[in-house]
């Protein structure tokens, strides 16, 4: 049986009927077709799916759609500026070659910026700590962390 739900999705209100068991990763990607959002392991454990949830980073492959009813989600695509351009967080992973093969990288975004909004001057080391729930593959993590801090700075953080 569906239930009727309603809340902000990158700035945008939404309103839909889903099964109480519906993940907010599966209504992101398979509802609202924001496919930005990845699922990597359904336990949050990889970080794929990170979004924000009233300004949170949030691990969206373990949370359910209902338990967001009326708040603010906003995913990947929800953080391109007007003009089209990438965030700065995003512009920083490709200058300092932060992603490789990109599955990790919309959720290491999201959690970069989450982190910078509350630890503004972030050491490397805090860094590295901020985005232990986010496992990438490909790259190490160098680059990653020279991305978040790039990030920061154009943030104006």
């Amino acid at each position: 049986m569906a239930e009727p739900i309603q809340l902000k999705v990158n700035g945008k209100g939404v309103a839909a009927d889903v099964p109480p068991e519906t993940l907010l990763a599966t209504y992101l990607r398979e509802h609202l077709r924001l496919t930005g959002t990845h699922i990597g392991c359904d336990t949050a454990s990889c970080g794929a799916c990170t979004v924000h949830i009233d300004g949170r980073a949030v691990k969206s492959c373990n949370v359910l759609v209902g338990q967001v009813q009326g708040r603010e989600v906003t995913t990947i695509e929800g953080i391109t500026p007007a003009d089209g351009s990438l965030h700065p967080m995003q512009a920083a992973f490709k200058s300092c070659h932060g992603l490789q093969c990109g599955f990790c990288t919309a959720g290491m975004v999201m959690s970069a910026i989450d982190l910078v909004m509350h630890a503004a001057h972030a050491t490397d080391a805090e860094i590295r700590e901020g985005i232990d729930g986010n496992f990438c593959r490909c790259t190490g993590y160098q680059n990653i962390v020279k991305s978040i801090a790039q990030g920061a700075k154009a943030m104006g953080k």
